[in-house]
């Protein structure tokens, strides 16, 4: 993903349906985004069409429904999104997001756990 194509929440949304789901249809994005009368199929449609503009997704047009793809790796794309958010919200530190994170009422004894072994794998290395 190109670092400076940051995508906005409204193509997140519909990146994280592609990234779950696999390629789709304009209907079917529109559809598992919930889509009803506040936001219109023509809506999703611009949306799409406007991410492949940008080389979030690419579209087949082989067939009469054309059918979008990510171009951008859930994984890359997270990490780009980190990233930024570390240096523009908390000045590239990576303490204070972990310890804002670690403090949240959401972290579970599972992921914490997990934490454990990431840092303890990190340390012998």
């Amino acid at each position: 993903m190109n670092a400076k194509i940051i995508p906005t929440e409204a193509e997140l949304a519909i990146l994280r349906v592609l990234w779950s789901n696999g390629a789709s249809t304009v209907r079917t994005v529109h559809e598992l985004l919930g889509g009803d009368s506040r936001t219109r199929y023509t809506t999703t449609l611009k949306q799409l069409q406007v991410m492949t503009d940008k080389e979030l997704v690419h579209r087949d047009e082989s067939e009469r429904s054309h059918i979008y793809a990510a171009s951008v790796e859930e994984q890359v794309t997270e990490k780009s999104l980190v990233s930024q958010f570390l240096e523009r919200v908390l000045g590239g530190s990576t303490r204070k997001m972990v310890m804002h994170a670690l403090d949240s009422d959401t972290v579970s004894d599972d992921e914490i756990a997990e934490i454990k072994q990431m840092l303890q794998r990190r340390s012998e290395k």
